[in-house]
This record gives structure tokens, C-alpha cells and sequence, in this order.
């Protein structure tokens, strides 16, 4: 866990309490869903600290965030290699993937119009197979 979060100031106990719940949840969660879970453990935590804790995470580069395609914003803590995700609609589970040919695209295309210095992000939304088979 960071010594400090996006480089606040002020490293809060429920700062940390956000912190140490991403590094065990494997899905994309939304902040309410996130709230929700700490409140069930006990944490004194506002909703308004969780989203202002996700987005300094968000800053720092130590979570990714996606939007499902109703609008819901999600975050999940993620491994520092580049990587695409693979989401459940239904339930929010998240695999993390490597894309190589997904990569070469993006090269070609930059390249083909004369763009350097790019980067990409990709989520592959669908239903998982657990979901599926409800």
C-alpha cells in the first residue's frame, strides 16, 4: 500500500480504509458499491471522502476507472503493466488481458495518420459466464 495517496497532504485513516478495500476487491466496483462495503465493515467513511479518495487514486495512476455503458463510473486497483479489461455487465467481474495484436493496431493506425506519442485504453464489455448462466 502507497505511503501516501496521489500525493495529498493529508493521509486520512479512511483514506486508507479506501485503500486497503481496492487492494482486495478484484472487480470494477462504482463508489457507492465501494461505501457500501466499508460501511458494512464498520468504517466511518462519507461517501463524498470515497469519491474524493478515487479520484486522488485515480490522479496517481494506482486505479483505472471505466464507465459501464449506462453511464456508472467504476474503479478497480490494477497491475502497473498495460493491460486491457474484459467486464461483466451484470455483475462487474473484471479480467485483466494483454492485447498484443490490439497494440500493433494502435501503432499502425497512429502511425498511418501521422500521430505519435499515443495511448489507448479498452474495456470488452459483455456477461460473465456465471452471470450467463443464471
Amino acid at each position: 500500500m502507497s505511503e501516501t495517496i496521489g500525493g495529498a497532504s493529508r493521509n486520512t485513516r479512511q483514506r486508507f480504509e479506501v485503500l486497503a478495500l481496492l487492494d482486495e476487491v478484484t472487480d470494477f466496483r462504482t463508489p457507492q458499491q465501494l461505501h457500501a462495503m466499508l460501511r458494512e465493515r464498520g468504517a466511518q467513511v462519507g461517501l463524498t471522502t470515497v469519491y474524493r479518495t478515487l479520484q486522488l487514486l485515480q490522479d496517481a495512476g494506482e486505479v483505472d476507472s471505466t464507465r459501464l455503458p449506462g453511464g456508472d463510473q467504476l474503479f478497480r486497483r490494477c497491475g502497473a503493466s498495460h493491460h486491457h479489461h474484459l467486464v461483466c455487465r451484470v455483475c462487474n467481474a473484471t479480467v485483466e488481458v494483454k492485447g498484443p495484436a490490439v497494440e500493433r493496431w494502435a501503432e499502425r493506425i497512429a502511425a498511418e495518420h501521422g500521430f505519435t506519442d499515443v495511448g489507448h485504453t479498452l474495456e470488452i464489455f459483455g456477461t460473465c459466464s456465471r452471470c450467463s448462466r443464471r
